[in-house]
């Protein structure tokens, strides 16, 4: 398969990833709380793959989630927001343990300002339901970054790891 065929079935993978994903979430004990199982996955695909295939294929899951109605405009600018403050902190800081570990929680705050300032809830609300959400990313996506890029290791993918490993 040429370079250019992989690379274009390598970011339709990683779109429907993420897309799926985004449609699973696990309760929480608080209504509202629920916590979405794409956000360290999203962690993971980043520091394994980059920047530039995390954020393409973040868009075209956004458009397909989008379309398929499991996300409304909202969901879909908080998502682009995750995506960018994660991803760039994974992008210019590189993917240590910490590094991978926060960048999910300051996205989802970030995130969530920028929900305060479209929708008018009061910010604090916002922090507090998404905090169990914010915990269960910390916890997660350093050992999803792990599984993902050991499975990538073993496929014809494995040219596309990003080989970014700072501290």
């Amino acid at each position: 398969m040429n370079s250019k065929t992989k690379e274009i079935t390598l970011i339709a993978l990683l779109s429907i990833i993420i897309a799926i994903s985004g449609t699973f979430k696990l309760p929480g004990l608080i209504p509202g709380t629920e916590f979405q199982m794409s956000a360290p996955i999203a962690i993971g695909i980043c520091a394994t793959f980059g920047f530039k295939k995390y954020i393409t294929s973040g868009i075209i899951a956004s458009f397909i989630n989008l379309i398929m109605g499991t996300h409304t405009i909202l969901n879909v600018v908080v998502a682009m927001v995750f995506r960018i403050i994660a991803g760039g902190i994974i992008s210019y800081l590189g993917t240590g343990i910490l590094i991978i570990s926060l960048a999910g929680p300051i996205g989802t705050i970030v995130g969530r300002i920028v929900m305060h300032f479209i929708v008018g809830t009061p910010l604090k609300a916002l922090i507090i339901a998404a905090f169990p959400g914010m915990v269960y990313t910390l916890l997660s996506s350093y050992f999803i970054y792990k599984v993902i890029k050991n499975i990538v290791k073993k496929t014809p993918y494995n040219n596309y790891l990003n080989y970014m490993e700072m501290g």
